[in-house]
């Protein structure tokens, strides 16, 4: 089964009702549809089209990660960001860390590979997923992310993302 939107009436929250919630909590995002993108490499092909001028923009890639006491992370970094999972598990104090397989995934965060983003955490924080985040998210005024499918985008004002991770009480770390 796939990530797109075709698919989200499969997800434990789909994509128009994570939508919803965020419309009812006053939070705004300018959604942009596209093909479905699976890699950081896909949405490189299509983000010119989301960037305002003047608008400084974080575009990210997400790792669904566990350490070898089977917990559960998710990591938002900037796009272009190199990772070490070694140097990563020393950072966060937790070891080793390898990734998550697909059925991990979608029972923690309740999305599909090729979907992974910040906002699977309304489902990831009642699976005790801990969320670490790049800290370059808190210099820059815009944060593109999928909304649980892989062929929608969300660009949020980093206020509203702020702002959604309190609403669903959240606790960001901050990777340097």
């Amino acid at each position: 089964m796939g990530a797109s939107s075709t698919f989200q009436d499969t997800l434990p929250l789909s994509s128009d009702a994570l939508l919803a919630q965020l419309d009812a909590w006053g939070l705004t995002y300018r959604l942009h549809t596209h093909i479905p993108l699976r890699t950081v490499e896909d949405a490189k092909g299509v983000e010119d089209q989301f960037l305002v001028p003047g608008e400084s923009t974080l575009r990210l890639k997400n790792l669904y990660l566990r350490d070898k006491k089977k917990r559960n992370y998710l990591v938002t970094l900037e796009q272009s960001r190199e990772i070490d999972l070694k140097a990563l598990g020393a950072e966060l104090g937790v070891g080793s860390l390898s990734f998550g397989s697909a059925d991990r995934l979608f029972q923690n965060l309740g999305i599909r590979p090729g979907a992974v983003s910040p906002l699977a955490m309304i489902n990831g924080v009642q699976n005790n997923v801990r969320f670490f985040m790049d800290a370059a998210a808190q210099q820059v005024d815009v944060i593109n992310m999928h909304p649980l499918v892989n062929d929608r985008t969300v660009a949020m004002a980093r206020g509203d993302v702020m702002a959604f991770f309190d609403r669903i009480k959240c606790e960001v770390g901050w990777l340097q």
